[in-house]
């Protein structure tokens, strides 16, 4: 079996660029789904970032369990949605570097422009960052 990352099509890529949020589906201790809703980044790498606050129980779920699937949906075509399936290969535990990444997400989300009272927040709560290697691809795409 390849470690190798699915190929992304124009539209997924696109898409994943995009501020729509992401669904995250995560599974619990007693081995139910459990979903959140988040802000994400697309990385370079092909990995994609999200970012949690403790002691929510996604977050400690993705520390217990790795696997992950996410969907993304078209604001303005309800019809057009991606689904990944993928594996969080590392999780950011530096408290300094996984706030940063939740301001760049504030920032990506609110055109740089996000609302200082809440920036301070996040600068002080305890957070993690977790990227996720994508190992399966579903797209919905209409014409």
């Amino acid at each position: 079996m390849s470690d190798a990352a699915p190929t992304l099509s124009a539209d997924a890529v696109k898409l994943l660029q995009g501020l729509d949020m992401a669904s995250v589906a995560t599974i619990d201790p007693d081995g139910k789904p459990r979903q959140t809703v988040t802000w994400f980044r697309h990385e370079p790498d092909g990995r994609i970032l999200i970012n949690g606050r403790l002691p929510r129980r996604w977050c400690a779920n993705l520390l217990r369990d790795p696997r992950v699937s996410l969907s993304l949906i078209d604001a303005a075509n309800g019809y057009t949605w991606l689904g990944l399936t993928g594996i969080v290969d590392e999780v950011v535990d530096d408290v300094t570097v996984a706030r940063e990444h939740i301001v760049e997400l504030a920032n990506r989300y609110h055109d740089n422009n996000p609302d200082p009272t809440t920036i301070a927040s996040y600068r002080s709560q305890p957070r993690l960052s977790y990227l996720i290697r994508i190992t399966g691809v579903y797209e919905h795409f209409e014409d």
